[in-house]
């Protein structure tokens, strides 16, 4: 038993009919994957469909048998995208078992031939021959190659267009790249500063940025990536989703789902976090696979074919979904906002019936523009203009009182009274009374939670900071060490301080 890798795993078998009638195999061919226990989807004139049912191995199998030429061509493939691109033999089992069960059904029906190629006959003649040529995975047949992937064809020209637009957004970026980072090599603590200056300048989506008008970063982000492996696993999903729905949805319909799911995305993305920059086209493509759903419950398949599908594409969005919360430094909130909104906009797009009342297509590409734009105006009105660069700049001076408030350790035997009273008094009360100070303009400030903790322990830190040092002027003054316990005592809670914030910031992080 072969395993077969590739985009699509599948295996295709060509099989010359010579003398044997086409009608008489189609028949046994139906026997054979009824006794099989796999679903009908079409059977006609022209040719059989099936499914097969859930597996460990592999979400479920279509199978189909084509009749052309004097030819019948057995195909079994794979539905849904396949972990590590193969499909654990599945599809060979599939072959072994039909063509097993093919051998036992034409010995067993060799005296019945009349009864039987009549009642196929009169069913067949009921039965649409050309569905053959718009079943579900009908578009894949068109990819000969990977190159295949990238060029427009009928029913599949917009997917395409976009994994083109994405490749030719990297390709700038790498070139982009050479000539930013060629102007000076980056020091180790400024190089996220630099690489998120870069991935702005080339339209990364941004907080504080689209809060502030720069609106076309919802969109532009959709198209950049960090890393190849991004782009590619990103392209890989977005080729399947697209040749499974595209031709469904219609080129227009399909091009719109992606960029206001990708949008919806991005807003959220806008709302959720704080800091950092957002890239990549994944909100989109959940879009799209939400898309997906809103046609299966809509019934855009045929009965079989629409189960096998469904089942197939939960699982799938499912594992997509909890990886994304499993991994770090996944972007959930354009996940979960593409998908809600790729479900809602291709429901719309796609049924020209809402709640039983016919609505044109112009009223519903509307209601999905209305829908979008709403979200937007819900995320801009309740989103915290957070001054984040505003207690950087406060940090850092903070930082730097509180490294020159430890010159007060430097006191010496040898010094004068004097000198330690003015060691004490210009380093000690001078720089915890500057961090008071600047603990009370933070407290002003729009702060992220983050930034609230933060300031809850520097706030803390200063105090302790400015009795420490009130008591050593008080004993150096009187020439008696009196405070020297709770001196020490503070010292050590300052340290715990620290201590404490920088684990409660890690949690934060995770």
């Amino acid at each position: 038993m072969a395993v077969n890798w590739g985009y699509s795993p599948k295996v295709q078998r060509f099989i010359p009919l010579g003398d044997f009638p086409a009608d008489r195999y189609l028949v046994i061919a139906r026997q054979a994957i009824e006794n099989l226990g796999w679903k009908l989807s079409h059977l006609s004139g022209s040719g059989i469909i099936a499914y097969t049912g859930i597996s460990l191995q592999s979400y479920s199998e279509e199978v189909s048998i084509t009749i052309k030429s004097n030819f019948a061509i057995f195909k079994s493939e794979c539905i849904g995208v396949q972990l590590l691109f193969n499909d654990y033999g599945k599809n060979d089992l599939n072959l072994e078992k039909f063509f097993h069960e093919f051998e036992y059904i034409e010995f067993h029906f060799k005296d019945s031939w009349e009864a039987r190629l009549a009642d196929f006959h009169e069913y067949i003649a009921s039965q649409d021959d050309s569905y053959l040529d718009r079943a579900p995975l009908i578009t894949k047949d068109k990819i000969k190659n990977v190159l295949y992937l990238c060029y427009p064809q009928r029913n599949y020209w917009v997917t395409p267009l976009l994994v083109n637009l994405c490749l030719l957004y990297f390709l700038v970026m790498v070139a982009g790249a050479a000539v930013f980072f060629s102007q000076g090599a980056a020091q180790p603590a400024e190089l996220v500063e630099k690489l998120t200056d870069f991935y702005l300048k080339f339209g990364a989506n941004s907080r504080d940025k689209v809060l502030s008008g720069e609106l076309w970063r919802l969109i532009s982000g959709m198209f950049m990536h960090f890393s190849l492996a991004h782009l590619f696993f990103n392209m890989y999903a977005l080729v399947y989703i697209g040749l499974m729905i595209e031709n469904k949805l219609g080129p227009a319909a399909f091009a719109a789902v992606y960029l206001l799911s990708g949008i919806c995305g991005s807003i959220l993305s806008v709302y959720t976090h704080h800091v950092g920059i957002m890239v990549g086209a994944s909100g989109a493509i959940m879009g799209m696979f939400g898309a997906f759903l809103a046609l299966l419950i809509s019934n855009a398949f045929e009965k079989s074919a629409n189960k096998a599908l469904l089942i197939s594409t939960v699982i799938l969005v499912t594992y997509m979904l909890l990886n994304g919360l499993a991994t770090k430094g996944v972007d959930n909130a354009a996940h979960f906002g593409g998908i809600v909104s790729g479900f809602v906009t291709g429901y719309l797009l796609f049924n020209a019936r809402l709640f039983g009342v016919r609505v044109a297509m112009v009223y519903r590409a509307a209601l999905s523009l209305f829908l979008v734009a709403g979200l937007f105006v819900l995320v801009y009105l309740s989103s915290p203009r957070y001054q984040m660069k505003e207690y950087a700049k406060l940090k850092a001076e903070f930082n730097q009182n509180d490294s020159d408030f430890y010159q007060v350790y430097n006191l010496s035997v040898t010094m004068s009274r004097s000198e330690q009273l003015e060691l004490v008094r210009r380093y000690g009360i001078g720089m915890s009374e500057r961090n008071l100070k600047i603990t009370r303009e933070m407290k002003q400030l729009v702060l992220t939670g983050r930034d609230k903790l933060d300031l809850g322990y520097r706030k803390q830190v200063a105090e302790k900071e400015y009795r420490a040092a009130m008591l050593m002027y008080k004993d150096i003054k009187s020439g008696k060490s009196i405070h020297k316990t709770e001196i020490q005592d503070l010292v050590n809670g300052l340290n715990q301080l620290k201590i404490e914030l920088a684990g409660k910031l890690r949690d934060m992080e995770h």
